[in-house]
């Protein structure tokens, strides 16, 4: 696993980012694992967040994009902190762009927040996590409404590895539903990988019983 992985991985778990125990999801899913990337909430955090998020971009992607979109809310401050470090990182001026909720009738007209899109941009995705692609069924329709852009693909920072619409994970059906690549910074079975058994600060964050909680999810929820 490549460093900035295994960095990533204890970087969630050092700032209270993704959790283990038991909760209940928007879709309704018992759940032993919860990530919630609202937690990021200083500086120091966004920038290194950044950084993880440019890193596995470029592996990916390399340079070949113009703009990074972040879908409202939470893709707003992931865009901006994303291509600063980009900047900082691999010497390439990436524009940033958002969507509002609500068009602007005045001032600075429209949807859209940071870089407007022009027929031609090569654009990828950032979000914090996907379960079901439904944010991608909203983002998709504003991105080709604005001009004629070229999706180069999506990163998400966690593969959560689990069913979607279908008996895919929902990584693999945007691939399929959209034509463009979808990729995460670490997937739940690396997180797993790494921690299990592993003491951390003192603590093994994944022991045995929540391991068992883990493997039991993915026999009900996991992606084929």
């Amino acid at each position: 696993m490549e460093q900035y992985k295994q960095e990533f991985i204890e970087f969630m778990v050092d700032s209270d980012v993704l959790k283990f125990g038991e909760f209940t999801l928007k879709s309704g899913r018992k759940s032993p694992f919860f990530m919630n990337a609202g937690a990021y909430v200083t500086g120091a955090q966004l920038a290194r967040l950044g950084e993880y998020y440019a890193k596995a971009i470029h592996e990916h992607y390399g340079d070949d994009f113009d703009v990074l979109f972040g879908p409202a809310y939470k893709g707003i401050p992931l865009s901006v902190a994303t291509v600063i470090a980009y900047s900082k990182l691999f010497g390439k001026e990436i524009r940033y762009c958002s969507n509002r909720k609500e068009e602007k009738d005045h001032g600075d007209t429209g949807i859209l927040l940071g870089s407007k899109l022009k027929d031609g941009d090569r654009v990828v995705i950032i979000e914090d996590v996907t379960t079901s692609g439904k944010s991608i069924e909203e983002t998709f329709p504003i991105l080709k409404a604005q001009a004629n852009v070229e999706i180069k693909g999506l990163m998400v920072s966690l593969n959560r590895g689990e069913r979607g619409k279908g008996e895919k994970c929902a990584l693999d059906e945007i691939t399929e539903t959209y034509g463009f690549p979808a990729n995460a910074i670490v997937s739940m079975k690396e997180v797993v990988e790494y921690l299990h058994n592993k003491s951390y600060n003192g603590r093994v964050v994944i022991d045995d019983r929540i391991k068992a909680a883990i493997d039991g999810y993915y026999r009900e929820y996991g992606a084929k």
